[in-house]
């Protein structure tokens, strides 16, 4: 099949599909993205997850999504599978290379996943898996991003309507967490759970997140009072009887409706970077946490919190992919970061402590 082109792949993923005549349009800067689709049940899915983004009008530069749901697509080839960051455990990601684009294939659930510069298809058990095309459809805009010269962040963010406070982390770090303590706070408004892209702008670094809300984990929920409404109480109550370092390292994610949980108009798309804040404490040590002021040339170490590979969706302009062996360039991140002020915290876990501090940096 590798004679095969993106005409031919689309034709094999959408062959006998009714599609709907309603659709989903999302508005986001510089951008709109259309979604069609043939389920009335993922189409109700995903206008209510991107309730904050719905447009009835789409602008000049627009994407356009298909979302098939189907079974999984059965494909006369040969996946590759996508090397994983190190720590990263398991298969996740499979890939295939066609005349013009690329097919991914997720491997725990057979979604598969057409990306071209003209057509880009999520065919499978979409309904079963909205998330999937969640990330999908948020791949569209962050490859947009990359190609007009933003540059991939692993941190979460959040903005008081013009400053940007950016959080980057070791996995499990505590970057989801530090942003969504401090939401309650008046003012204060959520950016991204853990992509962000940066831009060298007049005189600043614009900070920009992307539509996907925060998919967190039990010890982050337990320990903020406008996220218990997220478990029954005989959940909370057991993780609240685990051990720290067990209920720490669990990983059991939630989905988190930022405007359910904090209200009205928390949620921004775009700020300008005033600080970055790299989180290097544990749980394990029982020193105070220490936060400290350094210059990001002589932390070299801390780019590797912040740095993210763009992964197998993303498209270069000139139509080509990157391969999985491919690294964040360093340098780039060390030319956007010179004049922001990066603060590293390291010593044991304080998030109130911490949110006292990034309230002083808001104000």
């Amino acid at each position: 099949m590798n004679a095969f082109s993106v005409s031919d792949v689309t034709q094999h993923l959408t062959e006998g599909t009714v599609l709907l005549d309603d659709t989903l349009t999302l508005a986001l800067p510089d951008l709109t993205i259309t979604v069609k689709t043939n389920s009335s049940t993922l189409l109700a899915e995903l206008q209510t997850y991107f309730a904050n983004w719905v447009t009835a009008e789409t602008c000049k530069n627009n994407i356009d999504i298909l979302a098939i749901e189907s079974p999984e697509p059965e494909l006369p080839i040969t996946w590759q599978d996508w090397q994983r960051e190190p720590g990263k455990e398991g298969r996740k990601d499979a890939w295939f290379d066609l005349q013009g684009g690329r097919l991914i294939r997720k491997v725990r659930t057979g979604m598969v996943f057409l990306q071209s510069q003209g057509t880009r298809i999520a065919a499978g058990p979409c309904e079963a898996n909205p998330n999937q095309v969640i990330n999908f459809i948020n791949n569209q805009y962050m490859t947009a991003l990359q190609q007009g010269d933003w540059l991939i962040c692993h941190a979460a963010a959040l903005t008081n309507g013009e400053q940007a406070i950016a959080f980057a982390g070791f996995s499990g770090g505590g970057k989801s967490t530090s942003m969504l303590h401090l939401l309650s706070e008046p003012g204060l408004a959520f950016l991204s759970n853990d992509r962000l892209f940066l831009k060298a702008g007049k005189g600043q670094v614009i900070a920009r997140g992307v539509p996907k809300l925060p998919r967190i984990n039990p010890g982050t929920i337990v320990n903020n009072s406008h996220l218990f409404s997220l478990l029954t109480d005989d959940a909370h109550n057991h993780y609240l009887s685990m051990d720290k370092d067990a209920l720490w390292q669990l990983e059991e994610k939630y989905d988190t409706d930022i405007e359910a949980c904090f209200g009205k108009n928390k949620i921004s798309n775009q700020g300008s970077l005033s600080h970055f804040i790299v989180l290097k404490w544990s749980h394990k040590d029982t020193s105070p946490t220490r936060i400290e002021r350094v210059k990001i040339a002589d932390k070299l170490e801390l780019l590797d919190a912040i740095m993210k590979p763009s992964g197998p969706f993303y498209q270069r302009k000139d139509g080509s992919f990157l391969t999985d062996v491919e690294k964040p360039n360093p340098e780039l991140y060390l030319n956007l970061l010179q004049d922001i002020e990066v603060i590293e915290v390291s010593g044991g876990v304080d998030f109130k402590a911490l949110s006292a501090f990034c309230l002083t940096l808001t104000r």
